[in-house]
C-alpha cells in the first residue's frame, strides 16, 4: 500500500465546514500522514530538514487548500520555497521525489460556473493550477487531475458527505495503484 502525505494548509481550518468534513474522512486513515501547517508551523518557521524526511517517507503527496486568491494560502507557498530545494528536488542532482505521485485538493467558495472562460473567473481551475503542475513536472513528480469541492457556500451537508466519501476514495485508489500511471 503506497503511503499518503496530506499537506493541509488553511488559515482559518476552522470557520471551513467544507475542509473540515473533508479532512474529518482522510485524516485517520491508515497509510494516510495528515500534515496540518498552519497548526505545525504557526510563526511559518518551516523545519526543511523534517519535511524532506517525510516527502522521502510518502508515495504520495496531495497539496490539500482552498483556493485563495486563485493560489494556495501562503504557508504552503513557503512551504514550496524552502523544502523543494534545487539539487534535492530539481536540478542535476534533484531526484528525491521522482516518481511520487501528487496532486491538489481543493476547495472553493465559487462555483464550477465562475471557473470558466465565460465566467467571472475568466479561467478553469486546471488553468489556476498549472504552476503546482508545473512544480511536480520539475521535481520529476507525477501530477493528477486536482480533486475539487467548488461553490462550498451553497453545498448541503450531504453533499459535503458525498465529497468527503469520494475523497477518501479517490486515497484508497491512489493507495492502490500497483505501478505509476500518468494521468
Amino acid at each position: 500500500m503506497k503511503k499518503v502525505l496530506v499537506l493541509f494548509a488553511h488559515p482559518k481550518f476552522e470557520k471551513s465546514r467544507a475542509n473540515t468534513i473533508l479532512v474529518n474522512y482522510i485524516k485517520d486513515k491508515e497509510g494516510v500522514t495528515f500534515h496540518d501547517l498552519y497548526e505545525q508551523y504557526p510563526d511559518f518557521h518551516i523545519d526543511v530538514l523534517f519535511e524532506k524526511k517525510l516527502l522521502e517517507e510518502h508515495d504520495v503527496i496531495i497539496w490539500h487548500h482552498p483556493l485563495y486568491w486563485y493560489s494556495c494560502p501562503p504557508l504552503l507557498k513557503q512551504w514550496i520555497d524552502m523544502v523543494l530545494e534545487f539539487n534535492w528536488a530539481y536540478g542535476p542532482n534533484g531526484k528525491a521525489l521522482t516518481s511520487k505521485i501528487c496532486l491538489n485538493a481543493i476547495t472553493t467558495g465559487g462555483s464550477k460556473e465562475l471557473y470558466c472562460s465565460q465566467g467571472s473567473n475568466s479561467y478553469t481551475i486546471t488553468e489556476f493550477l498549472r504552476p503546482f503542475e508545473q512544480t511536480a513536472n520539475l521535481c520529476l513528480m507525477i501530477y493528477h487531475k486536482p480533486f475539487t469541492v467548488m461553490g462550498t457556500y451553497k453545498l448541503t451537508d450531504e453533499e459535503l458527505k458525498n465529497y468527503g466519501e469520494n475523497y477518501s476514495t479517490l486515497i484508497d485508489k491512489l493507495q492502490s495503484m500497483e505501478t505509476v500511471l500518468t494521468p
